[in-house]
């Protein structure tokens, strides 16, 4: 198998084989990743993927779902992806669907035409690190789109019926505007129709531009406290129903729910962390994390 540079896939997909679709990121410019900072983008050649294909089928001839690895696969074009998708069949002849990162720009280029076309192949799983809904945050964190342009995209995902994922990310906002991010992302989230809502908190590592920021007092990370009382509010203010995970590493007290149903459990769940846990120890988790993977 040809995969060079960091290769990883989310958690939710750990029962999916992979494969390499590309390697780096598209765009490198968000304010708080560390992720692919040493890489340069790139998409794995059709031979290579073509290899790789048929090395897979050589010992899981029976696999159903594969996850494309690479930041933003979704950024191939719509030509590039069928051609690749109905590679995977010729392969995989019981593969039922495949999955991979995008981002919001990754969907513009796309015809809801195009994207039902790609949903009839089996590319149904969209993980989009969306982070927030908010403006102010969202160009704080140099993502490179709008809140209107999550809702404008992902409408057209819903139409063709492509299932996707969103993060959410407490303490992005920094200090003092948590709530303020909590609200705006949750009215905008609920908008469109994302599966699951995946929770990570922020942290700042080095060699980031928003680590450099902090650094120059340009930005204040919001407390830990806050960032629970966040994700309350984020709680809140959702109005659909929705799988939501707090658990990975980043998040101080890991938490799962379905929405609207667990809503007031974990609401409660939280209040409690925050009435029982000083700030000082919920920093120094922050402060022992080495790496988010």
């Amino acid at each position: 198998m040809h995969f060079t540079g960091r290769t990883w896939r989310p958690p939710y997909e750990a029962d999916s084989f992979i494969i390499q679709a590309a390697s780096g990121c598209t765009y490198h410019k968000c304010r708080f990743c560390s992720l692919y900072k040493k890489e340069c983008f790139r998409m794995a050649p059709l031979r290579e993927w073509e290899e790789d294909l048929k090395e897979l089928s050589s010992y899981q001839p029976t696999a159903r779902r594969i996850f494309w690895t690479g930041a933003n696969p979704f950024v191939m074009s719509f030509d590039n992806l069928k051609t690749r998708a109905l590679l995977v069949h010729e392969y995989l002849k019981e593969c039922q669907t495949m999955a991979m990162f995008a981002n919001i720009r990754d969907i513009k280029d796309k015809k809801v035409k195009q994207l039902r076309a790609l949903r009839r192949l089996g590319i149904n799983g969209l993980s989009i690190g969306t982070e927030s809904g908010d403006n102010a945050t969202l160009r704080l964190a140099n993502k490179g789109y709008t809140a209107k342009d999550i809702i404008d995209q992902c409408r057209k995902l819903d139409e063709a019926g492509i299932e996707y994922y969103f993060v959410y990310m407490t303490g992005l906002a920094g200090k003092g505007n948590g709530h303020r991010n909590a609200v705006n992302s949750a009215k905008v989230f609920s908008k469109v129709n994302p599966r699951f809502i995946s929770v990570d908190s922020l942290t700042l590592f080095e060699g980031t531009e928003l680590y450099e920021m902090a650094e120059r007092g340009e930005f204040v990370p919001a407390g830990e406290k806050e960032r629970l009382e966040e994700l309350q509010i984020f709680i809140r203010n959702l109005q659909i129903r929705v799988h939501l995970f707090a658990n990975s590493v980043s998040n101080f007290y890991p938490t799962a729910a379905y929405l609207p149903r667990d809503r007031e459990q974990v609401i409660g769940e939280l209040q409690h962390v925050l009435d029982t846990v000083g700030e000082e120890e919920m920093q120094r988790y922050r402060k022992n994390l080495k790496s988010l993977g």
